[in-house]
């Protein structure tokens, strides 16, 4: 933490004042990216995905559920692993309150891994989680949208991801967003990785307000799953 300096509350509102301008920059900057976001251009998706859900199989078209656009969470779980990923549960955590009010805004949020069905749901239920989530395993979804990786591109020492050539790993994080227009075509709006989905993890944005930020050593090394957290806390 930053030592501070201790000052009349004067010098305090000058400096708040100052800070604020800044605070204002960035919040116009926001909006202008996300006005350059929205005027983005499409890509029709073509390739019929299927996935596992707990009414059987379905396509991507159905995971809009009714509505016209759909926010996909890369859901890091690998189809050997026990558990969800720990950061990916973190986000997951986030989502959970605003899941009624995407639906009345015409958006469904659905989380696609993976692992198979039956850990998905078992993990679900342990964290108390109400959003769809589904199975892509078996479907070129996840390598198609590059969050998961054949071992032949992991052999390489490098894969593609956050759009460029970077450290890979078998299951990485993202959001994708898609579009379903009146004729029933599915377009591919918009995908952001690693630390473009910050903005959506409210905690992050609490500390970052606080003296002591985020206290992190690297990148979400304090984050538990919301069970494993000390009792007392």
């Amino acid at each position: 933490m930053i030592t501070p300096q201790i000052v009349s509350r004067e010098e305090w509102l000058d400096a708040r004042k100052r800070h604020l301008e800044h605070e204002k920059e960035m919040t116009r900057m926001r909006d202008r990216l996300a006005q350059e976001r929205r005027a983005l251009p499409w890509v029709k998706v073509e390739k019929p995905y299927v996935f596992h859900t707990p009414e059987g199989e379905k396509g991507l078209s159905d995971l809009f559920d009714g509505r016209s656009q759909l926010i996909i969470h890369h859901f890091m779980f690998h189809p050997d692993w026990d558990a969800g990923c720990m950061s990916c549960s973190f986000d997951a955590d986030h989502a959970e309150g605003a899941l009624v009010h995407l639906a009345n805004h015409d958006v469904s949020y659905v989380r696609v891994s993976r692992a198979p069905l039956e850990k998905i749901m078992a993990y679900k239920k342990r964290m108390g989680w109400r959003a769809r989530w589904v199975s892509s395993f078996g479907s070129d979804f996840n390598y198609d949208y590059h969050v998961s990786f054949t071992p032949e591109e992991l052999a390489k020492g490098n894969v593609f991801y956050n759009y460029r050539r970077d450290e890979g790993y078998d299951e990485l994080p993202g959001l994708s967003v898609f579009y379903k227009g009146t004729d029933g075509t599915v377009y591919h709006t918009y995908s952001s990785y690693a630390r473009g989905n910050e903005e959506v993890m409210g905690a992050y944005m609490y500390l970052d307000i606080t003296p002591k930020g985020r206290n992190e050593n690297k990148i979400m090394d304090w984050i538990r799953r919301h069970d494993e957290y000390p009792a007392s806390q």
